[in-house]
C-alpha cells in the first residue's frame, strides 16, 4: 500500500465570499482520509508562498477553526497572490519545495490563469517523472472560466454570491434613486467584471419583472459612450429617473490603466473610473430631467461580503473542493473539478472533472443571445440561468460581542529545508 503523501493547497487571484469554503472542502476531505494524505499545508499567499517555502500547517489547526472557514470571506485566512509563474527557475523551485516536503498533491484554487499555473506544474512534474498530482479548484466572481457552450463548467464558485450582492444592492439603490429623483434623477453604479458582463447582468435578478428604470451596460453590448445619453434620456422621458449598472470594463476610452502581472487591467488602481467618466459625460451633455447624474463605485466589498453570500454558492464551493480531492485520488493529475447542471426542471448541480488544459487561460464572454435587443438589458433566459445560484436564504454568520467571528488559524509553519529564494518576478536588477 502506497504511503500517504503530503498536500499543498493554495489560492490565487481575486477573492470571493466563498473561496475559503473550497479551501475547507479540500482540507477536510484530506484530513478525513489519513490513509491517503499526510500533512496538509497551505501556501501562504498562493504560489508565492510555495516559492518562498512559507507553508502553513493546516493539519494541526483545531477542527472548529477550520469549520469557521465557511463563514470567513475573502483570502485573509491563508492569503492569495497575483503572481504569474514564467521563468524556469520558478518552476524548478516549486518542484524543489514539493520534493523537500514530500508533497504528492497540489490543489490550486483560482480562475483561468490559476488553472494555467496548475496545468504547467502538472505537465512539468510529469515530464520530469515526479510523483505529483496537481488538481484545479475553480473560483472566479467573473464566471468567465470555461467555454461558450457551458459544457466544461456551468458556473464558478464565487459568482452566485456576487450575483446575489448585485440583486440586493440594486434594490436598495433603486430606493435611493426614487427618493432623490428631484435632484439626482440618474444614479450610475459601477460593477466589477473586467471586460466580462456576468456581474452587471446580475442586477436584473433584483428586478426580474422590470419595474425599475434599470439600464444594464455590459462590455459585450457594443454600446459606446456616445450612445449612453440617448439611452438615459429616453428612460428619463419615460420614467422620470434612471439607474445604470455599468461594468468596470465598459469601453469609455482610456482610464489611465494599471495592470497586474497577468496583464489584466486593475480598474480600482487606475487613474479614472468608468463610473466617473459616464457621470461627467451625462452631466456635460445634459439630462432630459431636472438635476444631475451621480455615481457610486462599490469596491472589493462586492466580492468579499459574507453578509450577501449565497447559501447555494457556499455549499457548492465546499463540494467542489471535496470533488477535487476525489478526482485527485481516483483520476490522477491534470484535472479541474467542475460544476455542471442537470437537465432537470428544478436546478441541481453535478460535480465532475475536466482536463486542466481545456480551461487554462479560457475566457468565456457573456453570451450574445442573453443580451436584449435594446443592448441595455438581459433576457429572461439569463434570469432563468442565474436565479438558482443566488439562493433563497441568508447565510448563517456567527457573531461574538456583535462582531463577526472569522476563522483564526494558528501560525504554525513548516520548518524550512531549502535556501531562501526570491521569486523571479520580484527580483530587481
Amino acid at each position: 500500500m502506497a504511503r500517504p503523501r503530503n498536500v499543498i493547497v493554495a489560492q490565487s487571484g481575486g477573492s470571493s465570499a466563498v473561496i475559503n469554503n473550497s479551501l475547507r472542502g479540500v482540507v477536510e476531505a484530506c484530513l478525513d482520509q489519513p490513509e491517503d494524505f499526510g500533512t496538509v499545508y497551505a501556501g501562504r499567499h498562493g504560489i508565492e508562498g510555495v516559492l518562498q517555502e512559507s507553508l502553513w500547517n493546516l493539519s494541526v489547526q483545531p477542527r472548529e477553526e477550520l469549520a469557521l472557514l465557511r463563514s470567513t470571506p475573502a483570502s485573509g485566512a491563508v492569503g492569495t497572490c497575483r503572481y504569474k509563474l514564467r521563468h524556469e527557475q520558478d518552476f524548478a523551485r516549486v518542484l524543489e519545495v514539493f520534493a523537500a516536503h514530500d508533497v504528492g498533491y497540489f490543489f490550486y484554487i483560482g480562475g483561468n490563469d490559476s488553472m494555467d499555473t496548475a496545468h504547467k506544474v502538472a505537465t512539468l512534474a510529469h515530464d520530469r517523472g515526479l510523483e505529483l498530482n496537481a488538481t484545479g479548484v475553480p473560483k472566479t466572481i467573473d464566471n468567465d472560466v470555461g467555454d461558450a457552450e457551458f459544457k466544461l463548467i456551468d458556473h464558478t464558485p464565487g459568482y452566485g454570491s456576487i450575483a446575489r450582492y448585485w440583486a440586493l444592492y440594486v434594490q436598495n439603490a433603486n430606493q435611493e434613486n426614487a427618493g432623490a429623483r428631484t435632484s439626482d434623477p440618474v444614479l450610475v453604479l459601477q460593477a466589477m467584471g473586467r471586460r466580462i458582463g456576468f456581474i452587471p447582468a446580475a442586477a436584473r435578478l433584483g428586478d426580474p419583472s422590470r419595474k425599475m428604470p434599470l439600464l444594464i451596460l455590459m462590455p459585450e453590448s457594443g454600446l459606446q459612450l456616445s450612445d449612453l445619453a440617448d439611452c438615459v434620456n429616453d428612460m428619463l422621458r419615460e420614467r422620470g429617473r434612471a439607474v445604470l449598472v455599468v461594468s468596470e470594463g465598459f469601453d469609455v476610452g482610456g482610464i489611465g490603466e494599471r495592470r497586474d502581472s497577468f496583464g489584466h487591467t486593475m480598474f480600482a488602481a487606475s487613474q479614472m473610473s468608468v463610473e466617473q467618466i459616464i457621470v461627467n459625460h451625462l452631466n456635460d451633455v445634459g439630462l432630459a430631467a431636472r438635476g444631475s447624474a451621480r455615481g457610486n463605485v462599490t469596491g472589493t466589498d462586492q466580492r468579499a461580503s459574507m453578509i450577501y453570500a449565497s447559501t447555494v454558492d457556499l455549499d457548492e464551493a465546499y463540494k467542489v473542493g471535496q470533488k477535487a480531492v476525489e478526482v485527485a485520488l481516483r483520476d490522477g493529475s491534470g484535472y479541474m473539478a467542475t460544476i455542471l447542471r442537470a437537465p432537470d426542471p428544478i436546478y441541481r448541480p453535478i460535480y465532475a472533472k475536466v482536463p486542466l488544459e481545456a480551461v487554462a487561460n479560457s475566457e468565456r464572454a457573456f453570451p450574445a443571445i442573453w443580451i436584449a435587443p435594446s443592448r441595455t438589458d438581459v433576457t429572461d433566459d439569463y434570469v432563468d440561468y442565474a436565479r438558482p445560484l443566488i439562493g433563497d436564504d441568508w447565510p448563517s454568520i456567527p457573531l461574538v460581542d456583535g462582531r463577526q467571528r472569522f476563522a483564526r488559524l494558528a501560525p504554525a509553519f513548516a520548518e524550512k529545508k531549502l535556501p531562501p529564494y526570491i521569486p523571479w518576478a520580484l527580483r530587481r536588477s
